[in-house]
């Protein structure tokens, strides 16, 4: 199985969504995983999995010799950046970055290991590339039964594995880049996605809301693509409600602050909220590439002391956020799924979320509303602060609901589709 991050090092729902799945394929006895991501820190839960670092794989001297002579001829080709992963954090190291690689694009030790950093970083295609190229030694030595990979930027690792282990390939899709883009896609990152699903004997999609796009927009046939719906770690040894002693009540989004999570089309219902009432306070949490645009759009709506942004929260301190919150708001232009709303709901909040999402196929009890529709969301908001009939049916309904959504169940589906790529083969 090839992933591109993995808890805690994570920056949204992909390596969520991977810690689960594995956790729920290990919970059978007859799977086995080996997890590969590009870079390993030392304080990822491991239970139950093999977790391998690419950048600890020992490479033969004519690998390392042949990467270093690719990448200096490709580097400038692949050197792009894909903004909807870069936060305003990391966008600031990117000219540092940008110098450092030109002088030296590969980095390697005398123990002819290659240097990943592991992040969605300036020079993100470049690790892509060399990814890929590591991952064919990786499948030397594993001898897997499936290849596994986990959206575009591993779907390059899981081609380079198959065709040295000659093993059934599975393409899981849990965002496309007309998800992050609208209808002008990166054409380097439309390019990696549509060869992965070319090449992979399957293509497994969090949501029919991604199924469709996968097969009108990349032009894969139905019959090879298949629906999973993701579902959510049950709370379990969570840190309790640390509600404010504010009498104000919380609404909270939680998401990459970029053009796909629809965050402007939040805080405009803000101002909405806040222009018939003064005891309700908005929590915006995350970061990303429109953050710092928005911060100075909420100041030049007069809001600021009633809009706050948190930053990245991560671990415990996203539980934290849902206890204090009396409402969580999805408003997304394009969501492949949508965990985090399912998280909310576990933690008994009630939640607003897009009909252009995943998780609106599977959670019946909350109010969906066009991402689009400002007025409609403004007035779901003040229905569900200020009208105790809606909030409770909703918690009480669609948190049941969320609380059927069990990784195990996800995780069956998935081993079964294993059972049958492999009979396949074999046969």
């Amino acid at each position: 199985m090839f992933g591109w991050e993995y808890p805690p090092h994570i920056t949204g729902g992909l390596g969520t969504a991977c810690y689960g799945l594995t956790k729920g394929l290990v919970s059978f006895d007859d799977v086995n995983i080996t997890f590969v991501v590009p870079k390993t820190f030392g304080d990822e839960n491991k239970t139950g999995i093999k977790l391998i670092g690419a950048s600890d794989v020992e490479l033969p001297k004519e690998i390392v010799d042949r990467i270093k002579k690719l990448c200096r001829h490709k580097y400038h080709e692949l050197y792009s950046h894909v903004s909807a992963y870069i936060s305003p954090e990391q966008y600031k190291c990117l000219i540092k970055e940008k110098k450092a690689a030109l002088k030296n694009p590969v980095k390697n030790t005398p123990s002819n290991k290659i240097d990943f950093s592991g992040k969605y970083g300036d020079s993100l295609f470049d690790e892509i590339y060399r990814f890929g190229m590591v991952s064919s030694e990786i499948a030397k030595k594993e001898d897997p039964d499936i290849i596994h990979a986990h959206d575009w930027l591993t779907f390059q690792a899981g081609i380079e594995a198959k065709r040295i282990s000659g093993k059934p390939l599975i393409a899981h899709v849990h965002a496309t880049e007309y998800d992050r883009s609208g209808e002008h896609p990166n054409k380097k990152v439309y390019s990696l996605e549509k060869r992965g699903m070319q090449e992979a004997d399957l293509v497994i999609t969090v949501s029919d809301f991604t199924r469709n796009i996968v097969i009108k927009r990349y032009g894969i046939s139905p019959d090879k693509v298949i629906t999973v719906h993701n579902a959510a770690e049950p709370l379990n040894n969570t840190p309790g409600i640390c509600r404010s002693s504010t009498n104000d009540r919380i609404v909270t989004f939680l998401g990459r602050i970029t053009s796909q999570k629809g965050p402007a089309y939040f805080i405009d219902a803000a101002y909405k909220i806040l222009k018939k009432t003064n005891n309700v306070r908005f929590v915006m949490a995350g970061t990303g590439d429109l953050m710092e645009k928005l911060i100075r759009y909420v100041a030049s709506l007069g809001i600021s002391d009633r809009f706050h942004f948190t930053g990245f929260l991560r671990g415990d301190d996203v539980y934290r956020m849902y206890g204090m919150s009396d409402l969580y708001v999805m408003p997304s232009v394009s969501e492949p799924f949508g965990i985090s709303s399912l998280e909310a709901l576990q933690s008994g909040v009630p939640v607003i979320i897009s009909k252009q999402s995943g998780v609106s196929e599977v959670i019946k009890h909350a109010i969906k509303i066009d991402f689009w529709d400002v007025d409609r969301l403004a007035d779901a908001i003040y229905a569900t602060l200020n009208y105790s009939g809606i909030k409770d049916m909703m918690t009480a309904r669609a948190t049941q609901e969320a609380m059927s959504l069990k990784w195990t169940d996800t995780a069956r589906k998935i081993r079964d589709i294993y059972y049958r790529l492999a009979y396949r083969k074999a046969g």
